[in-house]
């Protein structure tokens, strides 16, 4: 059984009105040092296999198909087990 962790983020230039909404909220708290943010997705996935070739061309193909909008979205991952 593999182990995969998923980051998911907005593509730099794209406009991440999240990420700017709770920055505004951060600095209304008082935490001014806040330069920017950007918001992103985390995922874990086991999978039920050992072969790690297989592991990868698998969560890649779930990142184009579902998991990340590459249009505007940026994605990595990682694989453990």
């Amino acid at each position: 059984m593999l182990k995969a962790t998923v980051y998911v983020t907005i593509k730099q230039g794209v406009l991440d009105p999240q990420g700017v909404a709770v920055q505004g909220a951060l600095h209304s708290m008082g935490f001014q040092e806040v330069e920017s943010l950007r918001i992103g997705k985390y995922m874990e996935l086991s999978l039920n296999t050992d072969d790690r070739a297989e592991a990868e061309r698998q969560i890649k193909q779930m990142c184009e198909k579902l998991l990340a909008n590459t249009v505007v979205e940026d994605y990595r991952y990682e694989l453990e087990g």
